[in-house]
């Protein structure tokens, strides 16, 4: 456990079912002279109406709107700075991203691009963006990333065939609104997906190098929440206590992450994002029981503790046994959220493996928070065991 560590997340957080309808409220707090916004969400957001209701509360206020739907999903870095050339030329007080992660994260990006003289490529890495950007708020649709609460955000680089961290609290919004609504009757492969990726982060955050006191508690929490309503959200997507508890899991995922960081299972993902395509939560998912089975040696006490919030029976086993349990129960959800766990069905062939764990060594960052050191030929075994012959 690190002896010194901290802590920061967004200013202000809202939740609780329809309060999308009160932004207007909180309008001032953000800024006290808005004169124009910029809404950033996507085509099917906007579709369901939820776009709507921020736009009519503006209109209210006397707020100036522009309507961005250009961000694609994973977006790539000529993606987000095409967007921003777009945009550029107006001057906007507040930033809103409706959507999911990428939606968040390219917002957050927009952000400061709009009041730093940087190219996203000059702010890679921790603590590269120079200045403040402008206000944002956060209002995710899906429960997965976390990205409202996080001094994070994801960028694909095609021509490196990674995606790469943004790290700065100048990314921490000003608002995030967390209403379940949003989230109900999403498609059950974004439902799956997202959700493991939240669940992915808390467990990460939780065997991580940098694990503290603030990243427990909310690792903790955001397993016992996600555990408890990942196949009923799945099977059933009405349910709104089920939503309102894979949001709240994915937020405090995503601030687990934000105190401690995740580790090997994102610095493997990322490439597979990158170079085939892949989503990133199914990324996860796919690799999150073979990292933990690789790692298990060196947290076994800490799996043990994750089997009481994820409700799994202990009376009479050994710890390894218990751990076996926790790995066990993961790839149950796997089957049950039908995640692929076949990587030739994104075309990944043996020939790519090497390639693979070249891109994965590059991630530091993380390959740094895992408890256990892993070599090459650790990468290329983990994505070997992906490869379904």
């Amino acid at each position: 456990m690190l002896s010194v560590y901290q802590f920061q997340t967004a200013d202000r957080i809202i939740a609780g079912a329809n309060t999308l309808s009160q932004l207007k409220e909180h309008l001032h707090a953000i800024h006290p002279h808005i004169q124009r916004a910029l809404i950033v969400t996507q085509p099917t957001v906007r579709r369901r109406g939820f776009s709507g209701v921020i736009e009519q509360q503006l209109t209210e206020k006397g707020i100036a709107f522009d309507v961005c739907t250009a961000i694609l999903p994973e977006p790539t870095v000529q993606n987000i700075e095409e967007t921003f050339a777009a945009y550029s030329g107006n001057r906007y007080e507040i930033i809103i991203g409706l959507g999911g992660g990428s939606v968040l994260d390219a917002a957050k990006i927009l952000s400061v691009l709009m009041t730093n003289e940087q190219k996203i490529a000059d702010m890679l890495g921790t603590n590269a963006v120079a200045k403040p950007g402008v206000a944002t708020v956060l209002i995710p649709t899906t429960s997965g990333t976390g990205s409202e609460v996080t001094p994070n955000a994801i960028v694909t680089f095609p021509d490196q065939e990674l995606k790469i961290g943004i790290v700065s609290p100048y990314l921490l919004p000003k608002l995030v609104i967390l209403d379940p609504v949003l989230t109900l009757g999403l498609p059950k492969p974004i439902t799956a997906a997202t959700g493991m990726d939240a669940f992915t982060h808390a467990l990460e955050s939780f065997i991580s190098n940098k694990a503290n006191y603030f990243s427990d508690m909310f690792a903790l929490e955001s397993i016992r929440l996600i555990s408890a309503s990942i196949v009923e959200a799945y099977e059933n997507g009405s349910s709104i206590e089920a939503r309102e508890k894979m949001l709240l899991g994915s937020t405090y995922g995503g601030m687990a992450l934000t105190a401690a960081g995740t580790a090997a299972v994102h610095a493997l993902a990322y490439p597979l994002g990158g170079k085939y395509g892949i989503p990133h939560g199914v990324a996860n998912s796919m690799l999150l029981p073979s990292v933990m089975e690789f790692n298990m040696d060196h947290c076994v006490d800490r799996l043990n503790l994750v089997a009481g919030p994820m409700a799994i029976e202990t009376a009479g086993l050994t710890p390894e046994e218990v751990a076996q349990r926790v790995i066990a129960k993961i790839r149950e959800w796997t089957e049950k959220l039908n995640i692929p766990q076949d990587l030739t069905a994104y075309g990944v062939q043996e020939e790519n493996v090497e390639a693979l764990a070249q891109s994965a060594s590059q991630v530091t960052r993380l390959l740094n928070n895992n408890p256990k050191v892993l070599s090459l030929d650790d990468m290329k075994m983990i994505y070997r065991n992906l490869i379904v012959k």
